[in-house]
């Protein structure tokens, strides 16, 4: 197993038990490729919750140019619950599960098709 594999297994791990999900394997791994080189870099690879401008980020690149929803406070709103899912104060929230809650809670797994 390579390197993403580990962090994918991780991911999914985090999906379980943090987060009371059963995560769906193939989705899991379309997401994570998707992050692209970010999930190998310790400041990257997880969201800064605590940050409003990494909030934002999330909100712009991901939600709104990634997954091709339009600006609203529904936005903030699926940032926030997903952020309690994981838990506020888990100090490592990967990216990759973020992004994977995000994309399910909005149903655009589609994105990922």
């Amino acid at each position: 197993m390579g390197k993403r594999d580990d962090l994918i297994a991780q991911y999914a791990d985090d999906l379980k038990n943090k987060c009371g999900m059963t995560p769906d394997m193939d989705l899991l791994t379309k997401v994570t490729i998707g992050c692209g080189p970010a999930i190998y870099d310790a400041d990257a690879s997880t969201v800064a919750s605590s940050q409003p401008g990494e909030l934002e980020t999330v909100k712009n690149n991901f939600l709104i140019k990634k997954l091709g929803l339009a600006d609203g406070p529904e936005l903030d709103a699926a940032i926030a619950k997903v952020v309690d899912t994981y838990g506020k104060s888990e100090r490592n929230k990967y990216r990759a599960v973020v992004y994977y809650m995000l994309t399910k809670h909005f149903g655009k797994e589609s994105v990922y098709g």
